[in-house]
């Protein structure tokens, strides 16, 4: 269903689609390096907003292969009103529920415990205000030191040119937002997080979205290069089955805690692309 974007809301959709393309192709590619013919399945979705009229909607893609166990990279954009109830929880929108929400999240399971799992959502939102939210950050059921301090390096560089003390401040957001309470411990080992990028101003559109084009760049320059390191790595049984232990772990949080699965069930989005995050095999132990 289609909707009416301005200038800077279609400029936002083409760069997250098209961030979606590269990193698709980029996945493909280390399947066939691989010998595995795994590719995405593209599944358009249309969304109707809480009052019966067209509220936009959004694509998603997901790939089972012989190195990415279940990988899942949604595009959305999305527009309308929010419920009355839930309006007063989003910025902007306590007055108005009107809205509009374009982005990417992407969440990779990877077949091989050595192998890091991951999660990196960019997105833009206007309400009665505008702004850039979003993040990477690396999920190893295995931790390697050389891979954390690899992936914190170049999000550090993304962060660089925009402040010298950015990474250091997403990076504790991060920190503290993926945090499992419950357990007493964090999903992974971290990375970077960002919310209420203010957008309002050209000058602030224009400043904000560079900023998320570089770490969306930055993530896509970065991950390949953790998986070919570790992705013919042997494994025990034992080390499997600490990955599916984990995976629990990564499904408490995203069931309990994770403001973009809220967002999408609050807002009427597909449910196959916003459950698409959880991993395919979890033991509870």
């Amino acid at each position: 269903m289609t909707l009416k974007l301005d200038d800077r809301q279609q400029a936002a959709r083409d760069w997250f689609e098209d961030l979606r393309d590269r990193i698709c192709a980029a996945f493909e590619e280390i399947e066939r390096e691989a010998d595995s013919d795994a590719s995405f399945e593209f599944l358009p979705w249309d969304r109707t907003d809480h009052d019966g009229s067209p509220g936009g909607g959004g694509v998603r893609g997901v790939m089972k292969g012989k190195v990415f166990e279940k990988v899942g990279v949604n595009v959305s954009t999305v527009g309308g009103a929010f419920n009355p109830e839930f309006a007063k929880t989003i910025h902007g929108a306590e007055e108005d529920p009107s809205f509009f929400a374009t982005g990417i999240s992407l969440v990779a399971h990877m077949a091989n415990p050595h192998v890091p799992a991951v999660h990196m959502n960019t997105r833009y939102l206007v309400t009665q205000k505008a702004w850039f939210g979003g993040g990477a950050d690396l999920n190893p059921p295995l931790p390697y030191d050389e891979d954390t301090a690899d992936f914190h390096a170049r999000l550090r560089a993304a962060c660089a040119p925009y402040g010298p003390d950015l990474y250091d401040r997403y990076k504790a957001w991060a920190d503290d937002y993926f945090y499992i309470p419950h357990r007493e411990t964090h999903r992974g080992v971290g990375g970077i997080f960002y919310d209420h990028l203010e957008s309002d101003s050209e000058a602030l559109f224009d400043r904000n979205f560079a900023f998320t084009r570089d770490v969306g760049d930055a993530f896509l320059d970065i991950y390949p290069k953790l998986v070919r390191r570790r992705m013919k790595q042997e494994f025990t049984p034992d080390e499997k089955r600490q990955q599916s232990v984990w995976r629990g772990r990564y499904a408490e949080f995203n069931l309990i805690y994770d403001r973009g699965t809220l967002f999408g069930l609050k807002t009427g989005g597909n449910i196959d692309a916003i459950l698409m995050s959880l991993p395919p095999d979890v033991t509870w132990e």
